[in-house]
């Protein structure tokens, strides 16, 4: 297995975009319910990466993020950035709350303080909404592109190689799709998980493997890891996010 190593080649795209940030609400030391500050841009082709410094990460590169409270990753869109006045990310109750309240929204929480070669992803969230929506994960995030699974709430499932066109936007790249036997579709709880180890990538959903697809046309070696959350053509859309876990393959 390939180790990780912290996250340098992406240090001046963060430091230009910014890292997200909670926006507390009210004036208590301890406030009940947290709300993400308006989403910051994805990356592009564009940016170049600075020379690696000699600051580490704080923190483990593998844990379980229960939400507790915001734990300031990156948060940014790649649709719907002129809809921010109807979309809400909270943190409450140990819960990450999307609420979208239109269509076409796609955004994404990565966890930025390392990069993975190799690693299994894997996310809990509950549909609270319209079933129409998109849970996915996302590994090997660069200024290259990256894999991205999405499971949508109607059962069928999409691998993407996302790259960016000649205007630096996000193109999104199916390279196989199928169906999830597994999901529990309506208001339910899933599990949905991902594994990219060299060039297989191995889907699950509720523990049970979709399939694994040997992937060596776009080759995206290394990157950030995370997830995203969509509202497709309904609304609204609520999706509550109890965990998401980083492991070793």
């Amino acid at each position: 297995m390939k180790t990780f190593r912290p996250l340098y080649l992406l240090t001046v795209m963060i430091l230009i975009v910014g890292l997200a940030c909670g926006l507390s609400g009210g004036g208590s030391d301890t406030p009940s319910q947290t709300q993400l500050e308006q989403p910051q841009n994805p990356p592009t082709q564009q940016e170049e990466p600075q020379s690696p410094s000699n600051e580490q990460p704080s923190g483990s590169a593998f844990f379980t993020e229960e939400f507790d409270q915001d734990p300031g990753w990156w948060y940014f869109l790649t649709q719907g950035e002129e809809k921010t006045d109807n979309i809400s990310v909270e943190f409450t109750d140990g819960l990450m709350i999307f609420d979208f309240q239109d269509t076409g929204i796609f955004a994404y929480y990565m966890f930025d303080d390392y990069t993975y070669e190799d690693v299994r992803i894997d996310i809990r969230a509950e549909n609270r909404g319209k079933n129409n929506n998109n849970v996915s994960l996302i590994c090997r995030m660069s200024d290259e592109g990256w894999y991205e699974f999405s499971t949508e709430g109607g059962g069928l499932w999409y691998l993407y190689a996302v790259t960016f066109n000649e205007d630096g936007k996000a193109v999104y790249n199916r390279i196989d799709n199928g169906g999830a036997a597994s999901l529990k579709q309506g208001k339910e709880v899933n599990e949905y998980g991902m594994l990219c180890e060299g060039e297989e990538i191995t889907l699950f959903v509720n523990g049970k493997e979709l399939k694994t697809r040997v992937e060596d046309d776009y080759s995206f070696r290394e990157g950030l890891v995370g997830f995203n959350i969509s509202s497709l053509n309904v609304f609204r859309i609520i999706l509550e996010v109890d965990w998401f876990k980083i492991s070793e393959p």
